[in-house]
């Protein structure tokens, strides 16, 4: 069986966990809920960057990183969430990409709010959520071509999202960008969204 490190607040590992409900393989993956920035040891005896998710496979190799993740168990049954070839994938890869930016901005904008309120980079925090503002821009731009089937492209955004109203309560992303929040009022109500949901 395959094993999965992830943090219930993580929205990198939450792709990976939607993902698995999505395809329907929760079966073949042990959970094993971790706390990363307190290093556990069973973590970082597989993946010495003690950061999450990581996936361990049968013969004890650790996979790091979600999107590679993600590409390793899209492989595993139908239906594909990362098209194989063509267009189809490298637009569902771009736009997988730049909702992992909007996840590290907005990463950033929270740990630099962590610091010291002396030694905090006001330029900074305004660079990074410039970052986020223009990349929701695109996506406004774009929702309406992402279509009905479920792609990772539509995991990573939602993840995306979910975090930003998680993390980043006061910032109004929906402000001036209606066809952005009634597709994530919609992607919300997945089952493997809701049962994904940090808390």
């Amino acid at each position: 069986m395959l094993k999965l490190f992830y943090s219930s607040v993580s929205p990198y590992a939450r792709k990976v966990r939607v993902l698995v409900s999505e395809k329907g393989i929760e079966s073949r993956i042990a959970l094993q809920s971790c706390l990363p920035f307190e290093r556990p040891v069973d973590l970082v005896a597989v993946n010495p960057l003690s950061k999450v998710p990581c996936l361990v496979l049968e013969d004890g190799t650790a996979l790091y990183d979600s999107p590679f993740i993600c590409e390793y168990l899209d492989q595993l049954s139908a239906p594909e969430l990362v098209p194989a070839s063509g267009r189809a994938r490298w637009l569902t890869l771009g736009r997988q990409a730049l909702a992992d930016g909007i996840l590290d901005a907005g990463t950033s904008i929270r740990l630099e709010g962590q610091r010291a309120e002396t030694e905090r980079s006001p330029g900074w925090i305004t660079r990074q959520t410039e970052v986020i503002d223009r990349s929701l821009n695109a996506f406004e731009a774009a929702i309406a071509s992402f279509g009905e089937s479920i792609t990772m492209a539509h995991i990573a955004l939602g993840c995306a999202l979910g975090w930003l109203d998680f993390r980043m309560p006061t910032y109004d992303w929906r402000k001036e960008r209606p066809q952005l929040s009634h597709w994530f009022s919609q992607i919300s109500a997945r089952p493997s969204m809701i049962a994904t949901k940090p808390a």
